[in-house]
C-alpha cells in the first residue's frame, strides 16, 4: 500500500494544504466578523456567497480547465483564493467580505476538482477505493486542524488571514512540479430537476433541506458558540467535533443503509437531528461539556444524511448514471446551501442564538414528514438490487469529481 501511495503523496499533500487553508478561512471570517460587530444576517450572507461560488465552479470549471489546462487553472484558483482571504484582511466590511467569500467558494471548489481529478487518474483500479478513503481522511483531518489552529493566535490580527493565504499558495506546488501528464477532462454535470425528481423525489427534497441545514450550521456555528459565551478554543471544538462524529458514524450508518430501506435510515437520522435541535432550542445548554456532547450528536446526524440520500437516489437510477445523479444532487444541495445561511442569519438577528437551530429544525421536520409520505407511496428497493453505500466527505466540500472517483472505484 505504501508503494501505491508514494506516486500520489504529493497530490495528497496538496489536498491537505488546500483543505487546511479552507478550514482556517471558514472559521476566521465568522469569528473575526463577530468581533467586528457584523450582524448575524451579514454573517449568514457569507455562507450564501460561498455556496454561490462553490456551485458555480462545479458547473463552470470543466469548460475552463479544458481551455487552459489543469496546472494553469489550478494556479488561477490558488492565486484568487489567496487574493480573496487577504482582501478580507485589508477591507474589514461585510460589503467586501460577502463577494470575496463567493470568490473563495469558487476557487476552493475548482481547486478541489482538479486535485481529485488528478488523484483519480493516478490511482489504479485495484487501489482506487483505498485511495479515496485515504483522501477523505486527509481532507477531514486537514479541515479540522485548520480550524483548531485559531486558538493559538490572535484572531483580531492578521496572522490567520496570512496563514490561510500561504497554504492556498502551497497547495499549488504539487501540481506545478508534477511530471505526469494532465488527467482526463473534469466531470461535467447538469441540473435536470425533472429527471432527478422522477428518479427519486425524496432524494431531491431531502438533499435540498440538508443543504439548508448543513450550510446554516457550517456558516454560523462559530457565531452561535461565541454568543453563548464559549472561549475561542471551545468555539473551534464546537465547529470541529461535528465533522469528526459525522465521519465516525459513516460505517455503521452505511451498514444499516445497505440492509434496510434507506428512507427508514434517513428517518431515524432526521429524528435524531430533531431531538438535538429541540435540545438546543428548549434547554439552551450553558455548560461547555453539554454543548460539546449535543453538537457531537448533531454532527453525527447532519453529516450522515447526505451519503444515505445519494445512495438511495442511485438505487433507482439507470446503470451508468451515477455521476449525473450524484452531481445533480450536489447542485440541489448547493441551492439549499445558498438559502440556508440567509434564513438562519435572519433568525439569529431577530430571535437570537436559537434562530440557528430553528432553521435546522424546520428542515429536519420537513424531511421526516415528506419521507414518511413517500414510504407509503413507493415500495423499497430489494436488498440485492441496491448499489453499494459509499462514505462521502461532507457535501459542502464534495464536488462532481468526488462522485467520479467513487464510480470509478465501483468499476
Amino acid at each position: 500500500m505504501i508503494r501505491q501511495l508514494f506516486p500520489i503523496s504529493a497530490l495528497l499533500l496538496g489536498a491537505a494544504f488546500l483543505f487546511f487553508a479552507g478550514g482556517i478561512n471558514a472559521l476566521i471570517l465568522p469569528v473575526r466578523g463577530n468581533m467586528e460587530g457584523f450582524s448575524a444576517f451579514s454573517l449568514g450572507l457569507l455562507g450564501t456567497g460561498w455556496a454561490v461560488g462553490y456551485v458555480s465552479a462545479c458547473v463552470v470549471m470543466p469548460r475552463f480547465v479544458s481551455k487552459v489546462g489543469h496546472i494553469r487553472a489550478f494556479s488561477v484558483m490558488a492565486a484568487f483564493a489567496a487574493f480573496a482571504i487577504l482582501s478580507s484582511l485589508l477591507v474589514v466590511s461585510p460589503f467586501a467580505w460577502i463577494p470575496m467569500r463567493a470568490v473563495s467558494g469558487f476557487c476552493f471548489a475548482g481547486a478541489a476538482m482538479i486535485v481529485e481529478s488528478w488523484l483519480g487518474e493516478r490511482a489504479d483500479a485495484s487501489s482506487r477505493g483505498k485511495i479515496f478513503g485515504i483522501y477523505t481522511m486527509v481532507t477531514l483531518a486537514a479541515t479540522t486542524t485548520g480550524q483548531m489552529v485559531l486558538p493559538l493566535g490572535d484572531s483580531a490580527g492578521f496572522l490567520f488571514f496570512v496563514l490561510g493565504a500561504m497554504f492556498y499558495c502551497l497547495a499549488l506546488v504539487p501540481t506545478a512540479v508534477s511530471s505526469s501528464a494532465s488527467p482526463n477532462p473534469l466531470a461535467k454535470v447538469s441540473l435536470d430537476i425533472k429527471a432527478l425528481w422522477k428518479n427519486s423525489p425524496v432524494a431531491v427534497f431531502a438533499v435540498f433541506m440538508v443543504g439548508i441545514s448543513n450550510a446554516s450550521f457550517g456558516t454560523l456555528a462559530a457565531v452561535y458558540a461565541d454568543r453563548i459565551g464559549l472561549v475561542l478554543t471551545s468555539v473551534a471544538l464546537f465547529t470541529s467535533i461535528p465533522i469528526l462524529t459525522g465521519a465516525l458514524v459513516q460505517v455503521p450508518v452505511g451498514h444499516f443503509s445497505d440492509k434496510m430501506d434507506r428512507r427508514k435510515v434517513l428517518l431515524v437520522i432526521a429524528l435524531t437531528a430533531i431531538a438535538v435541535d429541540l435540545s438546543f432550542i428548549l434547554i439552551a445548554p450553558e455548560t461547555e461539556l453539554f454543548n460539546m456532547i449535543l453538537i457531537g450528536f448533531f454532527g453525527a446526524s447532519i453529516f450522515s444524511m447526505y451519503p444515505v440520500i445519494v445512495a438511495h437516489a442511485n438505487d433507482h437510477a439507470a446503470e451508468g448514471s451515477f455521476i449525473q445523479v450524484s452531481g445533480g444532487l450536489l447542485l440541489v444541495f448547493g441551492m439549499g446551501s445558498i438559502i440556508g445561511p440567509l434564513l438562519s442569519g435572519v433568525g439569529m438577528a431577530h430571535i437570537g442564538t436559537a434562530g440557528l437551530f430553528m432553521t435546522s429544525l424546520g428542515a429536519h421536520v420537513l424531511i421526516v414528514l415528506y419521507t414518511i409520505w413517500r414510504i407509503t407511496r413507493r415500495a423499497p428497493v430489494a436488498e440485492d438490487e441496491k448499489v453499494a453505500y459509499v462514505s462521502t466527505p461532507p457535501a459542502r466540500t464534495s464536488t462532481p469529481e468526488t462522485a467520479a472517483m467513487q464510480v470509478e472505484d465501483e468499476g
